[in-house]
């Protein structure tokens, strides 16, 4: 039987990680749980351990790129098939993680997108996201050739060979997004949408506040601009995010 990890970055989520770990359990899929502990100052790594999930602790907080390679080290160390990366806050509902399983073993994408887009208008953003998803998603339509709805999600699966690929040190640090799409399109992966309903933040956290959407903008045109530069990128070849 093909093994599945479930890789979840969290910066201090005490609040939420074991409601998300215990949705996770209910589902009685054949998958594991692994927790990066992204230097949070609360207690997320002993409430995540507690409730039954391997925990990585980073040193400090590295960013969300480096926590989810962090998680694509141990996966391919452990011998894991495939990884299906979730976020911590609770927005990305376990539900669909069958559906994500079942997609994957048929072997006809590398990469599954959980777009959120794909099920309704029912996810409600505001009008400066939504403008700058529908930027980013139109700029990776155009290059990969196919329909991007939602380039931003963080609900994805994973198949090893990709896994491999991202362990590779051109994987951004920080906010692996329509680059990443663009740069596995072009390593000759193939990537698929499937629909998923995602919950609101009712925290209003996000990693997108304060002057971080300015840094996001200009760093994902610059991303995008550096990645269709450079040289095509192989398939093979690792090495280390920071």
């Amino acid at each position: 039987m093909e093994k599945t990890l479930v890789v979840i970055p969290a910066y201090n989520e005490a609040g939420n990680i074991a409601r998300v770990i215990g949705e996770i359990r209910k589902q009685n899929e054949p998958l594991d749980i692994l927790i990066i502990n992204d230097g949070s100052s609360d207690a997320t790594p002993e409430i995540a351990s507690a409730s039954g999930a391997a925990v990585i602790s980073l040193p400090f907080n590295m960013g969300y790129g480096s926590a989810l390679q962090t998680g694509y080290k141990y996966a391919l160390r452990e011998g894991y098939d495939h990884v299906v990366q979730m976020d911590a806050d609770g927005q990305h509902d376990p539900q669909y993680l069958g559906h994500f399983l079942r997609e994957i073993v048929k072997k006809d994408s590398d990469v599954l997108i959980g777009s959120r887009f794909l099920s309704g208008p029912c996810y409600k953003i505001s009008w400066a996201r939504k403008v700058g998803m529908g930027v980013f998603s139109g700029i990776s339509s155009l290059i990969l050739g196919q329909r991007v709805t939602d380039s931003t999600s963080g609900y994805q699966c994973l198949n090893r060979e990709v896994l491999g690929f991202f362990v590779n040190d051109i994987y951004p640090c920080d906010y692996p997004d329509a680059d990443v799409l663009i740069m596995l399109h072009l390593a000759g992966f193939r990537i698929k949408e499937i629909p998923v309903v995602m919950r609101a933040n009712n925290e209003n956290k996000t990693m997108h506040s304060g002057i971080r959407p300015l840094y996001y903008v200009f760093k994902m045109f610059l991303s995008i601009f550096v990645t269709l530069l450079r040289k095509r990128p192989s398939t093979r070849g690792r090495g280390p995010c920071s």
